[in-house]
């Protein structure tokens, strides 16, 4: 049995409440668990300069960890001057993962930065920051159309994200920490509701991992992104309502 107590293939309880903040264009707290991320989309009328006079938008991705989201305090990258590798890395994906869904012509030459800052880190926050960046992005362009602003939707299709891992030999489905810290094997999958995948993240914190392993655990990623994107439409909807 896992440490969470769940089956396998059993994702932790997800809850998306939309409208947190006021300014935003798009908003949303995602719970993953007692993994909390506070997700918001702005909309700004200008682009990179690589990117002006192209007729193309841009979506980008910034994140961070609240001082008291983990068992001991983290000390606010701001005090240090500089972001962690880790910080950077988790902001590249979230814009690639996001960037991946969108029609950047349709959205025209503006930019949307996904915001995430997260509240609780459980494990996964990374996974969480996509799944609720998507639903303020969705928001966020969803203003756009009923303003006139623009003429179609730019979002091509919905994507979330779920961690996977090889613990106790056995594949399991969205880690916490407990679990994450613990695995063999820590994987991190970014799929399409269509199960395109977007990007994959997968190593081996102890012995190799197996293509078979790998197979198992593209299946439960498959099966958790699918429950994920109900969540997604539900709160997309409830919040249209």
């Amino acid at each position: 049995m896992r440490p969470s107590n769940r089956n396998n293939n059993e994702m932790r309880s997800v809850e998306i409440e939309t409208d947190i903040t006021m300014h935003a264009e798009g908003s949303c707290i995602i719970k993953c668990g007692d993994t909390h991320v506070l997700c918001t989309a702005s909309v700004e009328e200008r682009v990179p300069p690589f990117l002006r006079n192209s007729g193309l938008g841009w979506v980008t991705g910034e994140y961070g960890m609240l001082p008291g989201s983990t068992s001991t305090r983290n000390r606010r990258e701001a005090t240090s001057g500089k972001q962690s590798g880790r910080t950077q890395e988790i902001q590249r994906l979230i814009g690639r993962s996001l960037r991946a869904c969108i029609d950047r012509r349709i959205l025209g030459e503006r930019q949307i930065t996904i915001d995430c800052d997260v509240i609780q880190a459980d494990g996964g926050t990374r996974c969480a920051s996509i799944t609720g960046g998507w639903v303020a992005l969705k928001l966020a362009t969803n203003l756009l159309l009923s303003k006139e602003i623009i003429n179609s939707d730019p979002i091509v299709e919905t994507v979330a994200a779920v961690s996977c891992g090889i613990y106790a030999n056995q594949a399991l489905l969205d880690l916490d920490y407990a679990e994450d810290s613990e695995a063999g094997t820590d994987a991190n999958f970014v799929l399409t509701e269509s199960n395109k995948m977007i990007e994959v993240q997968g190593s081996a914190e102890g012995a190799p991992f197996t293509r078979s392993q790998l197979n198992l655990m593209t299946d439960l990623a498959e099966k958790g992104v699918q429950e994920l994107v109900i969540n997604q439409k539900n709160a997309v909807k409830n919040h249209n309502a």
